[in-house]
């Protein structure tokens, strides 16, 4: 069982300009991910096992909080902060060196996969965009993980983002860490893919200041979401409210 109180989780946005350069695994965290953490244990270790754990979630960071955990993070850093600061990051040092840096994409459907390249040339005009679409299966075969595997390391990129939606991202990318022959950031950010390429809509800024972005996903993709959002809130609060009980009777 995945305990919150017990996670090493990133405190601030600032924090994320420290991660240090080479093979770092970074997954994120929100209410969503807990629940299925409690269930699937293979997710739980994909998550313990990457090097960086960020909380994409409000409900993450007041929990850790009231739990009095191993790490206090002062606000949420989504996925998309991640994504941006990474960008940025490697534009910036593609720029300053005066040679492209190479960024992959590895997930989603061609479609989403060719918007991201045409945005990305605007947005980062010093760094050269790989992309991958893996085949739409629920289970990847050896022989499917093998190609994407042998994609990624033929690719070497500088940068590489990991996007299939929770929990399938984090797992697979934990299997076969070992087999990645790179030495770069890694980033499982499956939403952010549809947000960045424009085929989903990320809620407007004021919904993301005060905490309701669950609450905008839900209206826009109710028969989607429900399940996630209008179950898996409640089962979010009383499994917090468990992990509490824990902590107080072994204290006591």
């Amino acid at each position: 069982m995945l305990r919150l109180s017990a996670l090493t989780i990133l405190e601030s946005r600032g924090a994320l300009n420290l991660i240090p350069e080479g093979k770092v695994l970074i997954n994120t965290i929100n209410a969503h991910c807990y629940n299925v953490a409690q269930e699937d244990e293979a997710y739980a270790e994909a998550l313990i096992g990457g090097d960086y754990l960020i909380p994409d979630g409000a409900s993450i960071v007041m929990a850790c909080r009231w739990l009095k955990g191993k790490s206090l993070p002062k606000e949420r850093i989504a996925g998309w902060d991640l994504f941006v600061a990474e960008m940025q990051r490697l534009n910036s040092k593609a720029m300053a060196e005066g040679k492209k840096k190479r960024v992959m994409f590895m997930g989603s459907s061609e479609r989403v996969l060719s918007l991201i390249r045409q945005r990305a040339a605007n947005d980062y005009p010093c760094l050269e965009v790989v992309t991958y679409s893996p085949p739409y299966k629920p289970v990847f075969t050896d022989d499917d993980s093998a190609a994407i595997v042998r994609a990624i390391n033929q690719a070497r990129p500088e940068l590489l983002w990991i996007g299939m939606t929770a929990p399938k991202q984090e797992k697979w990318t934990c299997q076969h860490w070992d087999e990645l022959d790179i030495n770069c950031h890694v980033g499982t950010i499956g939403a952010v893919f549809d947000f960045y390429a424009g085929t989903v809509l990320r809620a407007p800024i004021w919904w993301q200041e005060h905490s309701l972005e669950w609450l905008y996903r839900l209206v826009m993709e109710p028969l989607r979401l429900w399940r996630r959002y209008v179950l898996g809130n409640p089962l979010f609060l009383w499994g917090v409210l468990r992990e509490k009980m824990s902590m107080h009777s072994t204290n006591n």
